[in-house]
């Protein structure tokens, strides 16, 4: 059992993730459903009557009910006989898959999130975690939304850090990296956590919570969750065979962990393979979701073989000819995905110091204006121009002006948190944006940004530059009354005005 102590600490990373992520909300219907998991009492009156109120869930159910998933001997032709038929814990499960698959997904193709490849994914997890679980002859009812919603947190940041989460996704393929390490790093949490808040916040049952926060790592749960969990890792690596290419040679270790994990022979192993696959076919289509033109591992071989034989080359030839074709479809892949980072750095990078530009600056400042607003927390702008910054171009050229400036740039990044936003405003103007900082934190940041630059030296032939910085300062009190970015801005402009009309290298804090 965890300590008091660890307890508190968790609930604090949940109430920040909670803060820094903006977590779906179930749609109505899950709502019900939900409500009706948490109450005991709710019978199967109850729970048909929330799925008959949608005809398209209603349909939906019937059909997988009627599948091969279920290979029930007689038809079902109405839902209080699938309820009858396979269980009201079921049916909230099943029905709980299709809302929330339904619901967290997006249309929009020029998006950098394959939300198609996510869900196809997350259905085919599931139905082979359920195939295991029935191959240990214990077939659990919760285990197919489990692992439906095993990865839930990447949808979640995804959604939530766009730009800056794509771009993790890649680094993480590029440099062979554990994406939950990295995001650490970014965030200060991982998907795992962040399903896990999720799961909390929609009130599902904690025996849904434990195999998703140890299913990377099931040797490590606790005796109730490690079954469950070691199913959701296996069942996630056999979906990769199926829904990632290049996975492939990864098949015998995978049957090497079914047979020591599980005691599944070599025959049964075969047979989950293909089962997993027929099956994921038949559920992805009741999800409206492509099945990327999945086959069952054995009709895999069987077609590699012909091809063999009709090619009449050898088998090392063979894989030597598929390894150039996917290290070369690879690299275009990737010089695709660099090419549309670079563009978007052009487009939200200033060229000179390399910080954001004036264009990224008004959108975030937005954002952040937004998110102040609903968890009600303070937000600081600063605005500083350099002082005589015309007289180092006039004295000593605009190169070494130009170097002035990525100097200082450079100081003033290694000095901001994680969390806070430097931007080139324009010219020598900077901006900077400070999420969670009050009006006593802005005037403590200030000083030191003023220090900084001071202490900021340019060699030039021998000598050094240095130069001063005039800064204005503004703290957004959303509890207080609503104001515009524009009003923001302007309130930090005229304090950057009073600093220099009050002898410049200074600092003035106005509240707006």
């Amino acid at each position: 059992m965890p300590t008091t102590q660890q307890t508190a600490t968790a609930d604090g990373l949940y109430d920040y993730i909670e803060r820094e992520i903006q977590l779906p909300t179930p749609p109505a219907i899950a709502l019900k459903i939900l409500n009706n998991i948490q109450n005991d009492k709710s019978g199967m009156e109850e729970l048909t009557g929330i799925i008959s109120a949608d005809p398209a869930l209603t349909a939906k159910m019937l059909r997988v009910a009627n599948s091969s998933f279920y290979a029930l001997k007689n038809k079902v032709s109405s839902i209080e006989r699938a309820v009858s038929v396979l269980g009201t814990n079921l049916i909230k499960n099943i029905a709980l898959s299709f809302v929330i698959a339904s619901d967290l997904r997006e249309s929009n193709t020029s998006s950098a999130f394959d939300y198609d490849y996510f869900w196809r994914r997350a259905v085919t997890t599931a139905v082979t975690a359920d195939l295991i679980s029935q191959y240990l002859g214990k077939r659990d009812e919760d285990i197919f939304v489990i692992a439906l919603l095993h990865d839930i947190g990447v949808l979640t940041a995804y959604q939530h850090h766009r730009d800056s989460y794509a771009r993790l996704i890649h680094f993480a393929r590029e440099s062979d990296s554990k994406l939950a390490e990295l995001e650490q790093q970014e965030f200060g949490f991982d998907h795992q956590q962040i399903a896990l808040t999720l799961i909390r916040k929609w009130n599902l049952p904690d025996h849904f919570a434990g195999p998703i926060a140890y299913h990377h790592h099931p040797a490590s749960a606790p005796e109730a969750w490690r079954e469950k969990a070691a199913i959701i890792q296996v069942a996630d690596q056999i979906s990769a065979i199926y829904t990632t290419s290049g996975n492939s040679d990864k098949v015998p270790d995978i049957k090497q962990q079914l047979a020591d994990k599980f005691g599944l022979s070599p025959e049964k192993s075969n047979r989950l393979f293909d089962e997993a696959a027929l099956q994921s076919i038949e559920i992805l289509n009741t999800f409206a979701i492509e099945d990327g033109g999945m086959k069952p591992y054995s009709q895999m071989l069987q077609e590699a073989n012909e091809e063999l034989g009709r090619l009449n080359i050898s088998y090392e030839q063979l894989v030597l000819e598929l390894k150039e074709a996917k290290e070369k479809s690879e690299r275009l892949a990737n010089e695709l995905q660099s090419a549309n980072l670079r563009l978007n750095d052009l487009v939200f990078t200033d060229g000179l110091t390399g910080l954001y530009n004036h264009r990224y600056f008004q959108q975030t400042l937005a954002r952040e204006i937004q998110r102040a607003e609903r968890y009600g927390t303070p937000l600081s702008l600063i605005l500083f121009d350099l002082d005589f910054f015309k007289k180092v171009n006039d004295t000593f050229g605009h190169p070494t002006g130009d170097q002035v400036l990525v100097n200082i740039a450079a100081n003033i990044t290694a000095c901001i948190r994680p969390s806070d936003v430097l931007a080139r405003y324009g010219g020598e103007e900077f901006a900077v944006i400070l999420p969670h900082t009050d009006l006593n934190g802005v005037k403590v940041f200030a000083a030191r940004l003023r220090r900084c630059v001071a202490n900021t030296v340019t060699q030039h032939e021998g000598g050094e530059i240095r130069v001063t910085t005039s800064i204005g300062a503004t703290t957004y009190q959303p509890w207080e009354r609503k104001i515009t970015r524009e009003a923001l801005i302007k309130t930090a402009d005229r304090g950057l005005y009073s600093s220099k009309k009050n002898g410049r290298n200074t600092v003035t804090t106005l509240l707006p």
